[in-house]
């Protein structure tokens, strides 16, 4: 479509000269909103158009927004400001100096005056002389393939609606599958159906990257092809994400190449997440007869996609917080109109969302690119943050949470609240796709008056069975501003250090805090995978709240530009490869508080768990219901229980010292105080018993706290 354009006559008409004026192209800065203020963007003035992107790279795949100069109004304004006016929408840009400011004005003026005139003279249909035949053929040969392109994107529109409508159907009664005679010919259909849908996608992409189009009407044609390839790409990742979710007999085709420190070598190495870049689509996999898939199907559970939706309350959060400040945020009692209906117990297992990243460590032969594959998992669980400024409920002391997903990802999570002054959770996942995950972790809040600061204390350890790598790391400070006045928003800001302490490999991951001065994207994250050496191997990108890549080192030298005159490492990399990348919000997630598909099935019903399970929290659930006048007086009847049972234990604790007794303390039921190897701390680890206890459905051992 670029050689086709680019042949068209230039837009004069006959009788008619403009002055020459070059595409002029640079950064400016462009205002946003009021929490990112100005942002750079990269500007295009071609044929009368503004047009401006992210990056340099995204103008060749996604224009942010174009602006009409023939209509526009500029107006020029002090310290380096300009303001476009069109449509009744105002753009307001800054230039870097005084003197790339007057480029950008006399050329937007110029771009202006030829715009204006073009088309005032193509109105004026009688002041027009003869148009040569040479251009006149050429025109109408351009017209006349246009609109063969869009009798063939027409075309392809229908069939997209007709098949993705079939694929939808395929999908509900998919869902509704129990084990029924004809779950094989559903499942064959779903199948063909998504590979329709996905040939017509295809389809009408080609058929809009290579229509011919006069250039008064190419932006246009340009950002409308680009929002459909992001409307098809998000739907195939939904459908995707869908299909393997809600039946595992579903797999991405992607064959998995021998992983090594020279994997990098071949270009079809699945180092990157395969949903994202697979070649293929989803394909069925059986390792036996059809038969085995069956019975599979019978055995798995559809898990819930949807909560009710929030109650629209309004309540004064200042006026409960402003004589809390400085205090611990853990002791501020606080009415459920601030929380999510989601224990602190259920926010950590959220970290398992993208377990898929370790099933994939745990098949790496390099202890390099499985450190990658850590770091970005530990990125990841900050995702689901991004919208949820609500504050979980804090668990009552041996409050207890499991999350059995053997079936579907082959985890199991045990979690039980070992302290509530300090508050401290320790959790156990044990995975038959080979590692083990514990964490003792304390929260530290604080309340500052205009922000709200949580810091977690302990450090996460994952171990690998088949090589026994051992890996240990921290978490960054979350920060929710805006506390005050204005619109809450949450920060992710510090560094956290992954360590492998079998093979010595490290990786310094860094969460740039948000700055309104930074040019850079907003929360993102970088870092350096060295070996056991200190020779850097690998270098992270991206951001906590979308996607992780990693580029492989090639070579590095010493340039300049270091802070406090040291020199600065350039590293050269092969080109990135993506770890991770976000999965997308459920539909209607902004009425849900925000929650991804896993947070919605966390505090749904489940048979036979401990009665001191999260989920059989009263004042949590009515929350969820929607019912908050009824959580309020739940939640006060809980904390005031509390109160009592500490006071209870102070009680015995005095008379045991009066006595002359050993104090012994409060004692977790499923996990035991013990000193940690690799850090030399006192944490809480698994002491085991619990899915025995389960199984045998002998809960006799646990308090009654709700």
């Amino acid at each position: 479509m670029n050689e086709l354009v680019k042949s068209l006559p230039s837009p004069t008409l006959p009788g008619l000269h403009l002055p020459c004026v070059d595409t002029c192209k640079g950064w400016l800065f462009k205002w946003t909103n009021y929490l990112k203020g100005y942002q750079r963007r990269w500007f295009v003035l071609s044929n009368g158009l503004l047009s401006y992107y992210r990056t340099q790279a995204e103008m060749a795949h996604t224009c942010r927004g174009t602006i009409p100069l023939a209509t526009a109004h500029i107006e020029v304004g002090d310290t380096c400001h300009l303001v476009l006016t069109s449509g009744g929408r105002s753009y307001h840009l800054k230039a870097t100096s005084e003197a790339e400011s007057q480029r950008w004005v006399s050329a937007l003026q110029q771009a202006k005056a030829n715009a204006t005139l073009l088309m005032h003279h193509s109105d004026d249909s009688g002041d027009e002389g003869p148009v040569p035949q040479e251009d006149r053929a050429l025109t109408q040969g351009v017209l006349k393939t246009l609109a063969s392109k869009l009798d063939d994107l027409s075309t392809c529109n229908e069939l997209i609606g007709k098949h993705g409508a079939a694929l939808q159907r395929s999908l509900s009664e998919l869902e509704e599958l129990r084990g029924s005679a004809d779950s094989a010919d559903k499942v064959k259909a779903v199948n063909e159906r998504a590979t329709l849908f996905r040939i017509t996608s295809n389809a009408m992409i080609n058929v809009s990257s290579h229509t011919a189009k006069p250039q008064a009407v190419y932006h246009h044609r340009i950002m409308e092809n680009d929002q459909l390839q992001m409307s098809i790409l998000m739907t195939e990742r939904s459908i995707r994400g869908l299909l393997i979710r809600s039946c595992p007999v579903f797999a991405v085709g992607v064959e998995r190449t021998q992983e090594g420190d020279e994997s990098d070598e071949n270009d079809d190495a699945e180092f990157f997440d395969a949903m994202e870049d697979s070649p293929a689509f989803i394909t069925v996999t059986t390792s036996g007869d059809i038969n085995s898939v069956t019975n599979h199907m019978q055995l798995r559970r559809t898990r819930r996609s949807r909560i009710p939706d929030k109650p629209n309350y309004s309540l004064n959060l200042w006026s409960i917080m402003k004589n809390c400040i400085g205090k611990d945020l853990s002791k501020i009692p606080m009415p459920v109109n601030f929380n999510e209906p989601l224990s602190m117990l259920q926010r950590l297992t959220e970290d398992l969302e993208y377990s898929e990243l370790l099933d994939r460590a745990a098949r790496c032969d390099s202890s390099l690119e499985q450190m990658c594959l850590v770091a970005a998992f530990s990125v990841s669980s900050y995702s689901t943050t991004v919208h949820r400024t609500a504050k979980p409920f804090n668990p009552l002391l041996g409050e207890t949470y499991e999350l059995d997903r053997l079936e579907e990802y082959g985890y199991r999570s045990i979690c039980e609240q070992v302290s509530h002054h300090p508050p401290a959770a320790a959790h156990h996942v044990t995975s038959q796709r080979g590692w083990t995950l514990w964490q003792h972790i304390t929260i530290d809040s604080k309340f500052r008056g205009k922000y709200i600061s949580v810091m977690p204390l302990g450090h996460i350890h994952l171990q690998f069975h088949s090589s026994g790598n051992h890996y240990v790391w921290s978490k960054v400070t979350s920060t929710v501003h805006n506390i005050i006045v204005g619109k809450l928003w949450i920060d992710q800001s510090g560094d956290i250090d992954v360590v492998n302490s079998t093979t010595k490999d490290t990786c310094r991951l860094k969460f740039s805090p948000y700055s309104y001065f930074s040019r850079d994207v907003p929360r993102k994250v970088t870092g350096v995978v060295e070996d056991r050496e200190g020779t850097a191997r690998y270098i992270l990108s991206g951001t906590w709240d979308d996607k992780m890549e990693s580029a492989k080192i090639v070579d590095s030298s010493q340039g300049c530009g270091g802070s406090e005159g040291k020199q600065k490492t350039v590293y050269q990399t092969r080109q990135p490869k993506l770890l991770w990348k976000k999965y997308p919000l459920p539909d209607n997630a902004e009425n849900m508080h925000f929650f991804s598909s896993l947070a919605l099935t966390l505090n749904e019903q489940e048979e036979g768990i401990a009665p001191t399970d999260s989920r059989l929290r009263p004042d949590q659930r009515l929350m969820e219901a929607g019912l908050w006048d009824e959580a309020n007086t739940q939640k006060q009847r809980l904390e005031e229980c509390q109160r009592l049972e500490r006071k209870k234990r102070e009680a015995q604790a005095n008379q045991a010292l009066e006595d002359g007794q050993d104090i012994e303390g409060y004692q977790p039921l499923w996990f035991e105080k013990r000193t940690d190897d690799a850090t030399g701390e006192n944490i809480f680890v698994y002491r085991g018993g619990y899915w025995e206890a389960k199984d045998r459905q002998d809960w006799t051992q646990c308090p009654e706290i709700f």
